[in-house]
């Protein structure tokens, strides 16, 4: 046997898990050689913000006659990050017991430390569990043909629908950013049945507030819907029919930042109200942090085009928080969630605000933010981060996934992979982790099918990828590392994310080519039935609700299980470049097949670059 004296992962060893609610209980057990002569053993705990308290663990007997049980129950307090490890007494002197290799812990004072996350259950919307969301980027997906009204003149309206997108920055009209194709609300609602078929049951929406760029990410006007996507009247009418559908409308909030060309900034004189940075009377004034007023302000990144905002202006916070503010108002008129841009960018104050104006407002609504990291360690500007502790998020776009996922299609190491996926399933709170924003790719990243195609060896500069084109042989092997990558977003702990597109065979560098129109008329059928086939299967099987259990992670096959309610679903697949196979337990033998080919004499046959997907009851 292998000898293990803790596992966090192994609940012989920690009796919940992964994360604890607050007011909970939950036992830890270390497994220690009679050899040791231990005399008294210890469990270390310590606060985010403090040292380690160290708790007596009682004995529990024998394991066998070699190794013996040690115990200690905790009751979890209040909802906070926390870290531990062990430490015993003996005839040798003090030891330590530290984190290693992944989960598991070594007599060694040199290792890590386990993390504890323990969360408040306030909350969290059920209907989104189990589901699907699909990204759309609004201008590029779908044109009404309804006539534009109060159009800015300075905008550049492409005809070529399809067209590669503007990629430089110039003084030309048609330059990046400011060219547009004229999808808009009502489009996306012509659309409905689509995407119904294809199993959705969210639709995130990139930013559609007035603002002048075509991604719209430095918003003008928080209240008012872009002329070109339509009115409010538009709004209502999409959030109406999708929900008819079983669609909720996720919208995007930018509150970081806003543009300098807004009602707010007002820095060219659009608009006839005295803008930030025309007056130091404006009522917007106090909004912005200026170092030296009017030309020195803080900006987003650098860049002078997008000066940051002051959340925690008490002013600014109502706006967007307060009662009759931007949240109510769009709840109001159908969202059914928000995304937060840069939501690290936001202080815990604001957010704590906008979760309790949202939970107000239309308690059944999800808020996401956008944090690339794992969310529920991660320090922002000095400060650690309590997203996912209750109050705040309710889950995030899960960019720690699509990373994982990437490198195990491009580079085969399947052990890397499912210790990645454990690794969050620990950390994330249970709630959060049925919800989390699974995407392969978005408006920010490349497209996914020409990632694989290439290898993920892209061009490095916007001319290079603007000419750049997947050749036959390319496509064919992007398209079949695409199906395995998706088969696994679709498959794991929280709701795939399908950016529009990429089901009927879209390509596209980084932006702004992955925000290439939809190809209606012109879509990969069988690409597009493939992902009609995803969405069935996630529609019929409540198993993605539930709990995921590791089956087998080597080199470049891998094998893990959903569980809900008695339904059970198996998912194994092969990065290798030939066949492999995969013992079975009898049970399977008769299981339905989803995906792949049947169990033969308990054996599983998983073709080169391929999966099998089964579903059981009990």
């Amino acid at each position: 046997m292998k000898y293990i004296p803790y596992d966090s992962r192994d609940t012989l060893y920690k009796s919940v898990f992964g994360a604890v609610e607050e007011d909970s209980s939950v036992t830890f057990r270390l497994l220690l050689h009679r050899d040791a002569k231990v005399k008294e053993a210890f469990f270390l705990l310590r606060a985010d913000d403090g040292g380690y308290l160290p708790y007596k663990m009682s004995e529990a007997g024998a394991y066998d006659e070699n190794y013996n049980w040690y115990e200690y129950t905790l009751n979890v307090g209040k909802a906070g990050l926390y870290f531990y490890k062990f430490r015993y007494t003996s005839e040798y002197g003090d030891m330590f017991i530290t984190r290693h290799r992944f989960s598991e812990g070594l007599i060694s004072k040199d290792g890590g430390e386990w993390q504890l996350t323990v969360y408040s259950n306030n909350g969290y919307p059920k209907d989104f569990e189990g589901g699907i969301i699909y990204q759309i980027f609004p201008d590029r997906f779908c044109p009404s043909g309804k006539p534009k009204t109060n159009v800015p003149k300075d905008r550049c309206l492409r005809t070529d629908w399809g067209g590669t997108p503007a990629y430089i920055q110039n003084d030309e009209p048609c330059r990046l950013g400011n060219d547009y194709f004229g999808g808009d609300l009502a489009g996306i609602e012509s659309k409905l049945d689509y995407l119904a078929e294809l199993g959705v049951t969210a639709i995130y929406l990139n930013p559609i507030f007035e603002a002048h760029s075509n991604h719209r990410y430095n918003t003008a006007d928080y209240l008012k819907i872009d002329s070109l996507l339509g009115t409010d009247k538009d709004f209502e009418s999409l959030c109406k029919s999708a929900d008819k559908k079983g669609i909720k409308l996720i919208i995007d909030g930018v509150f970081s930042h806003t543009g300098d060309d807004s009602r707010y900034f007002n820095l060219y004189g659009r608009y006839n109200e005295l803008g930030a940075v025309e007056s130091e009377d404006s009522k917007y004034r106090a909004w912005f942090n200026f170092n030296k007023w009017p030309n020195s302000y803080s900006c987003w990144w650098g860049v002078p085009s997008l000066p940051e905002t002051n959340e925690n202006n008490e002013d600014f916070k109502n706006f967007i928080t307060g009662k009759d503010g931007v949240i109510e108002k769009w709840l109001s008129l159908g969202a059914g969630g928000i995304r937060l841009d840069v939501a690290d960018e936001l202080p815990d104050e604001f957010l704590d605000a906008l979760c309790e104006r949202v939970k107000t407002t239309n308690p059944n609504a999800i808020i996401i933010g956008e944090v690339w990291e794992d969310a529920t360690n991660k320090i922002s500007y000095g400060v650690r981060r309590r997203y996912l502790l209750g109050n705040q998020l309710h889950s995030v776009m899960n960019y720690p996934f699509a990373n994982l996922i990437f490198e195990y299609v491009l580079g085969g190491d399947a052990f890397k992979f499912m210790d990645g996926v454990l690794s969050m399933c620990e950390n994330y709170p249970k709630p959060a982790l049925n919800l989390l924003m699974n995407h392969i790719g978005t408006h920010d990243t490349a497209r996914a099918l020409t990632v694989l195609g290439l290898s993920g060896n892209l061009p490095a500069t916007r001319s290079e990828q603007a000419t750049t084109e997947l050749t036959p042989l390319q496509y064919k092997e992007g398209k079949k590392l695409l199906k395995l990558a998706a088969a696994i977003q679709y498959t794991l702990p929280g709701i795939p994310s399908l950016y529009y597109g990429d089901e009927a065979g879209l390509t596209g560098g980084a932006d702004p080519f992955c925000r290439g129109c939809y190809p209606w008329g012109n879509e990969d059928k069988e690409l597009l039935h493939f992902y009609t086939k995803l969405g069935e299967m996630r529609r019929g099987s409540k198993a993605f609700k539930g709990d995921f259990k590791c089956i087998h992670a080597g080199l470049g096959l891998l094998c893990y299980e959903r569980e809900y309610d008695g339904e059970r679903v198996l998912v194994a697949v092969n990065r290798w470049q030939e066949d492999d196979r995969l013992k079975l337990l009898p049970e399977w033998q008769t299981a339905e097949v989803l995906f792949g080919e049947p169990p033969v004499d308990n054996e599983l046959i998983i073709r080169a670059k391929d999966f099998v997907i089964l579903r059981k009851n009990k």
